[in-house]
């Protein structure tokens, strides 16, 4: 059975430590650990995990495997501006809340950890985190290490998220923390259509449209929810 070097073995822990520290770090305070306690208020916390396991795997192995060819010349503007706008989206949905709690167990088995999953893939890209790793692998040609031990990190530090979001679910009313996630959903699609939109864009008929669109549809999917 192939083996690796004994000095190879310790490049590969290197490399895996150092991935996990460098993600735990640098997701302290960051858009998806605030989006894992947004979760954890609505969704079980083995759910998130979950979710958050399989869209890091994903977004990172790509990171892994393209990241060295594509690099610095990776164009992630139109992903960036797709993502922006489906957190603002998935904000307005938060407000209306669950339509699958008819189906409680198929939802909670697959449902959810496609939300959260579908939901941390494309905060994920662009990020900073995801960048690191494609600056790991192509470093240290190292990519399952790499990769492991970015996952890792990504999940201590999301798990420390998650502890936050299941406290404040047991202490705040449910009412005031769907309006928080929605909220914060909402601001995460606002600054990053600011970060990724082309500048002449930036003016304020377009941004006092979006604003005023944004409070209507808040307005009206506040008011369906109250409906149903």
């Amino acid at each position: 059975m192939f083996r690796l070097s004994p000095g190879r073995e310790r490049i590969q822990l290197l490399v895996f430590l150092g991935a996990v520290l460098m993600v735990v770090l640098a997701e302290m305070g960051d858009k998806t650990q605030l989006l894992a306690m947004a979760f954890a208020t609505r969704f079980p916390a083995r759910t998130v995990l979950w979710g958050v396991l399989v869209a890091t795997l994903l977004n990172h192995a790509l990171a892994v495997a393209l990241g060295t060819y594509l690099g610095a010349s990776f164009n992630m503007k139109a992903i960036q501006v797709i993502a922006s706008a489906s957190f603002i989206l998935f904000g307005l949905w938060t407000i209306n809340g669950d339509h699958l709690s008819g189906e409680e167990k198929r939802t909670t088995s697959w449902g959810p950890v496609a939300t959260v999953g579908v939901g941390f893939f494309f905060a994920e890209m662009g990020d900073k985190t995801q960048l690191a790793t494609v600056a790991l692998a192509a470093k240290y040609n190292a990519p399952v290490a790499t990769l492991i031990g970015t996952t890792t990190g990504m999940l201590i530090a999301d798990a420390i998220g998650i502890y936050i979001g299941v406290l404040a679910g047991k202490r705040i009313p449910e009412k005031f923390i769907k309006w928080i996630s929605a909220l914060i959903f909402i601001a995460f699609g606002y600054i990053g259509l600011y970060a990724s939109v082309p500048r002449e864009f930036i003016t304020a008929p377009y941004v006092g449209g979006l604003i005023l669109l944004t409070v209507l549809a808040i307005w009206i999917t506040a008011k369906a929810g109250r409906s149903r």
